[in-house]
């Protein structure tokens, strides 16, 4: 087998034999296998975005949609790799069902505070939640934070990690341009459930909500921003870096609070609502 590269046949996806296994069999160092070449790297970018389209298109997928869907494209992939890009994208599907995902017990969890209530004035709910942006080569996460009755942007902020410090910022920025709503819901991501977030939200005597896991309606209007976001702006574009995507941002959501008419809102835009309400 003199000139042949052995990594090439290793196959990632078998699952009958581990990984370890064909490395041994085919008397190859396992570190030399994890050398990833700009190759991998490259189609790695290519199904991360291809998992981000498919989640922001049917946000009810899971994994294994996700993966027959890419399969049905021609891409070899099992399960595993799917549930790993999913998680580096933040992603999870939404649909009715138990929760069998491990809470995270060192956060204390809020009940969600929405059902049956009547949202009918500008700062009686805010919402938050975290997306993917991709960019010519590698991705961001975007932060946003939204008024429920009037659909407007209120803050956002970008991050190369799924940390809290980003929406604590957004979270600050909001309050401090457009006071305090009355309740504030979000999921139950460990950047929302961290003391540092609910801290800020305690402090000003807001209520806290969060959605139950796995349910689709529970916060819809920031999921059909995050679509809006995604199909208007992202997806037309190939920002080179963060510095390409915050200016692209900034101005749709400038365009989308300011101009865009919002058919949920009988066409009328979210300043228009949000700002006239308050004056």
């Amino acid at each position: 087998m003199s000139g042949v590269d052995l990594r090439r046949l290793v196959d990632r996806e078998m699952s009958e034999i581990s990984i370890r296994r064909q490395c041994q069999l085919l008397g190859l160092n396992r570190s030399n296998l994890y050398y990833e070449s700009v190759g991998e790297t490259e189609y790695q970018g290519v199904l991360l975005r291809r998992v981000d389209e498919i989640y922001t298109r049917y946000p009810f997928y899971g994994s294994r949609r996700i993966r027959e869907v890419l399969r049905m494209e021609g891409y070899q992939v099992n399960r595993k790799r799917i549930q790993g890009l999913m998680a580096d994208l933040g992603l999870e599907a939404i649909y009715p069902g138990p929760n069998l995902s491990k809470a995270r017990h060192e956060h204390k969890k809020y009940p969600y505070l929405l059902r049956g209530l009547s949202i009918v004035r500008p700062n009686q709910v805010w919402s938050a939640d975290v997306t993917y942006i991709r960019m010519r080569k590698g991705f961001l996460y975007l932060v946003a934070v939204i008024d429920w009755f009037s659909r407007y942007v209120l803050s956002w902020d970008l991050s190369n990690s799924l940390d809290a410090e980003f929406c604590v910022n957004a979270l600050r920025e909001a309050l401090a341009r457009h006071g305090n709503p009355e309740i504030f819901n979000s999921d139950q991501g460990v950047q929302f459930t961290s003391e540092a977030h609910t801290g800020v939200l305690l402090r000003e005597g807001i209520a806290i909500s969060m959605d139950g896991r796995g349910r689709a309606l529970d916060n819809v209007f920031i999921e059909r921003l995050w679509r809006s976001v995604k199909y208007e702006e992202v997806y037309l574009k190939d920002y080179a870096d963060g510095r390409e995507a915050r200016l692209g941002l900034e101005n749709y959501f400038g365009f989308y609070n300011t101009e865009r008419p919002h058919q949920g809102l009988n066409y009328v835009t979210p300043a228009s609502m949000y700002l006239g309400m308050c004056a």
